[in-house]
C-alpha cells in the first residue's frame, strides 16, 4: 500500500496539497437510520448536532473531545455515528500517546477494551496503529515520544 501510495505521489497522480487532513466529520454521521429509531433518540439526535464540533476540536487535540470521538466511532452512539471500530481504536491510541494531563487509568482501559480481541481483530490492531501515527502527525505529535 504505501508503495502504491509512493508510486501516486511521485506521479503527481495524487497530491497532498489537494488532500485533506481529516476525513470530514460528516462522513462518519450514520445516515442509514434515523434518531428515531434508536434505543435514545434524544442522545442520537444531540451526539448529531455536536459531532462536526467535537470531531473538529478532537482533531485539534481537545482531550475530552476525542474522547468522545472515540466513544462514538467505537460504539455508534445510539446509531448516531457509522462504527468503525478500527478508527475507534485508532483514537484511543492517540488519546493514550498524546499524554494529556487529564490522561487517567480509564483511558488505559479503553484502549485495552475497545482495541482488544472483543473489537478487532490482530489486522484490526496493526491498521489502527497505522493510522493512530498517522493521526499523532497530524495532531504535530511524535508517535512513540
Amino acid at each position: 500500500m504505501q508503495l502504491l501510495l509512493a508510486g501516486l505521489f511521485a506521479c503527481g497522480c495524487v497530491s497532498l496539497v489537494d488532500a485533506p487532513l481529516w476525513p470530514a466529520a460528516e462522513s462518519y454521521v450514520n445516515t442509514a437510520t434515523e434518531c428515531s429509531q434508536s434505543g435514545d433518540p434524544g442522545n442520537c439526535r444531540h451526539t448529531r448536532d455536536m459531532w462536526k464540533s467535537e470531531y473538529d476540536a478532537a482533531t485539534e487535540g481537545k482531550y475530552q473531545n476525542q474522547r468522545k470521538v472515540a466513544l462514538c466511532l467505537s460504539t455508534g452512539c445510539d446509531n448516531a455515528i457509522q462504527p468503525d471500530s478500527i478508527r475507534g481504536c485508532a483514537w484511543r491510541m492517540v488519546i493514550v500517546n498524546s499524554r494529556h494531563a487529564e490522561l487517567d487509568n480509564t483511558d488505559t482501559e479503553n484502549l485495552n477494551h475497545f482495541c482488544g480481541s472483543a473489537y478487532i481483530d490482530q489486522a484490526g490492531r496493526r491498521a489502527a496503529e497505522v493510522q493512530a501515527k498517522t493521526m499523532l502527525e497530524l495532531l504535530g505529535m511524535r508517535p512513540g515520544a
